[in-house]
C-alpha cells in the first residue's frame, strides 16, 4: 500500500496522511504546511530561502549533499600540433627554428618582391591605356576628316 504524501510549501518537509494544515485562499489555491511554525512563517511572508531550517535553504546552501564526496575531475587540455592546410608540420617546425634575423630579411625580400610585381603591372597597365588612348584618337580623327566632305546639305523645313 502506497502512502499520498504532501509536500510543505513553506519548509518543504513531506506531510504524512492526517498530518499537517490546511490554508485556502480566496483565489482557490491550497497550501499545505507540517506545522503551525511553517504556516505562521508563511503568513508573515518570511523567505524559506533566509531560514536555515528549511529544505530550501539547505539547497540553496549546497548543505548535505553527497556531490561534494565524488567532485567531478577536471581534463587538462593537451596540446596538440599538426600541420596546416599549404604547409607541413615538418616545414613549420623548421620555420619555428630559424632565427628572428633571417626570417626578417626573408620576409622584407618577399615584400620587395610584391611591391615590384604590382609596380610593374601598374605600368604595363598605364602604357597599355596609353596606346588604347592613342588608337581611338587616332581613330577619331580619320572618322573627323571623312565627315566634314560627306556632310547632307541642310533644308530650311521646319518640323
Amino acid at each position: 500500500m502506497s502512502l499520498k504524501l504532501d509536500l510543505c510549501n513553506f519548509s518543504g518537509y513531506k506531510i504524512y496522511p492526517s498530518r499537517g494544515i490546511r490554508l485556502a485562499r480566496t483565489d482557490g489555491k491550497i497550501y499545505n504546511f507540517v506545522s503551525k511554525k511553517c504556516r505562521n512563517s508563511y503568513l508573515m511572508k518570511k523567505n524559506p530561502r533566509k531560514i536555515s531550517w528549511t529544505v530550501l535553504y539547505r539547497r540553496k546552501m549546497k548543505k548535505g549533499t553527497e556531490a561534494d564526496v565524488a567532485k567531478k575531475r577536471t581534463r587538462k587540455a593537451v596540446k596538440f600540433q599538426r600541420s596546416i592546410q599549404g604547409a607541413t608540420l615538418e616545414h613549420i617546425l623548421a620555420k619555428r627554428n630559424q632565427k628572428p634575423e633571417v626570417r626578417k630579411a626573408q620576409r622584407e625580400q618577399l615584400i620587395r618582391s610584391q611591391k615590384e610585381k604590382s609596380k610593374a603591372k601598374k605600368e604595363a597597365k598605364v602604357a597599355k591605356k596609353k596606346t588604347d588612348t592613342k588608337a581611338v584618337r587616332a581613330g577619331q580623327k580619320k572618322i573627323n576628316k571623312g565627315n566634314t566632305k560627306s556632310k547632307p546639305a541642310r533644308s530650311n523645313v521646319m518640323m
